[in-house]
């Protein structure tokens, strides 16, 4: 699945073919490659013959980006840049796997030398689809802070409790929100490092971009533990506020794995877009981890609006192999002309978030000759179940459970859930356990 077999891990492999993601961390599947797109016409037997092993050691930057740099390097990978991303004005940015983990480690020392931040210390981050969004998520990892992301539409208010909750020391966001951050600041406690995405300074601000021109590009990945805290989510509750839904260095490094592979079906020649807004989980799922665990392309597109137009012009202009996006958003496509735009490249649709509706994907199935294989999961895990290329796509179902679960409807007789509740039991090796409100 990932990037280079070691002798470490040799002694492990004995009934599978090795898809590893560096020496000491692997994902196993029979007769999978990282360069063959799947498709999953015997399901058990993927499912049965699925493995993810997890070491005591694992960082998703030293450990699978930086090991894409050193197949970049050595002309063992696909051209394909790691990230693409365009605004829609004619400004476009393309980063290799190595500039992408030069420019990241930059940013990392800004963190730990400029911020002061230790390991474990939590930072805020609340912007838009820029490409400073996606350094701040490999510095974090580099530097073993704790990254929690959040939505531009919070409020002051709503960015008060967060400040609050989760006692973040730094956080990281533009213009438009700094002002009300400024407001908030004094009653908290913990907030030491404010850095902004500008242009322009603001007093008591740190300037994200300044600081990096000066920082050195030499950085030393800390050594996490796969279950140290990587992530912070808030994700609404039953009841009350919102919760806190942290992730571990595995839980999605790895996790992730799951995604990537078998529903996006993703390969080191791949283009993904993702359309999910930066302060969900989702964005974590397909705008991160997924795409570069298999070595793809992630794909940007900086829209402070959705316009059915521009994702049409996009999807036409640029090699974009893989899309996904809410099934709100497929509604609104499908409702537009699309008859003068061809979709060349476009191979794969996925959608999650929301249930999509049978006419929805008949009608982008007629207007574009691609089906939408819709997933299921939730801030607290990765992807339970879903419609994987080459099955029988069936009006309303979510398809069957990922190769990492075994979904069971409970009965009343069950003492693990209560009754007609759908309960996820994990199967990885040592058991992944999700993750929890707190």
């Amino acid at each position: 699945l990932l990037v280079r077999v070691t002798m470490k891990m040799l002694r492990y492999a004995k009934r599978f073919q090795c898809i590893p993601i560096s020496g000491s961390v692997r994902a196993l599947h029979k007769d999978n490659r990282t360069a063959t797109p799947q498709n999953f016409f015997n399901y058990e037997s993927m499912k049965q013959d699925f493995k993810l092993e997890i070491p005591e050691y694992f960082n998703f930057a030293n450990d699978v980006l930086d090991q894409w740099t050193d197949m970049e390097k050595a002309g063992k990978k696909h051209s394909n840049p790691a990230f693409w991303w365009i605004n829609g004005k004619g400004k476009e940015v393309k980063w290799s796997f190595e500039e992408l983990g030069s420019l990241s480690r930059k940013l990392a020392n800004v963190l730990s030398e400029a911020c002061t931040l230790q390991r474990g210390d939590r930072v805020i981050l609340i912007l838009p689809r820029v490409p400073e969004w996606w350094l701040t998520n490999v510095a974090c990892l580099r530097t073993g802070t704790v990254l929690i992301p959040g939505t531009t539409q919070l409020t002051q208010k709503d960015i008060l409790y967060r400040l609050q909750s989760s006692k973040a020391k730094c956080i990281i966001t533009n213009d438009i929100l700094a002002p009300a951050i400024d407001a908030i600041a004094p009653k908290c406690e913990n907030l030491h490092s404010k850095l902004i995405v500008s242009q322009n300074s603001r007093e008591g601000w740190g300037n994200l971009k300044e600081m990096m021109k000066h920082a050195s590009d030499s950085h030393t990945c800390v050594k996490t533990k796969h279950n140290e805290m990587m992530a912070i989510f808030f994700t609404s509750g039953t009841t009350g506020s919102p919760k806190m839904t942290g992730h571990t260095h595995s839980s999605f490094g790895l996790g992730l794995s799951v995604n990537g592979r078998f529903w996006l079906d993703l390969t080191p020649s791949d283009v993904m877009w993702n359309t999910s807004d930066t302060g969900w989980a989702k964005s974590a799922w397909s705008s991160v981890f997924s795409p570069w665990i298999q070595g793809a392309c992630v794909f940007a597109h900086y829209l402070p609006r959705f316009e059915p137009t521009s994702i049409f012009q996009t999807l036409s202009k640029y090699p974009i192999t893989v899309f996904c996006s809410a099934p709100t958003a497929y509604r609104m496509l499908v409702q537009n002309d699309m008859t003068s735009y061809k979709f060349k490249s476009l191979k794969h649709c996925v959608s999650a978030g929301e249930p999509i509706t049978n006419d929805v994907t008949e009608q982008w199935r007629n207007k574009t000759g691609l089906d939408i294989y819709e997933g299921y999961g939730q801030t607290e895990t990765v992807l339970i179940c879903g419609n994987f290329k080459g099955m029988k796509i069936k009006p309303g179902s979510m398809g069957k459970p990922s190769p990492a679960f075994d979904v069971k409807v409970c009965t009343s007789s069950s003492r693990r859930m209560f009754n007609n509740s759908i309960c996820t039991l994990p199967t990885l090796s040592p058991p992944y356990k999700l993750s929890l409100f707190w």
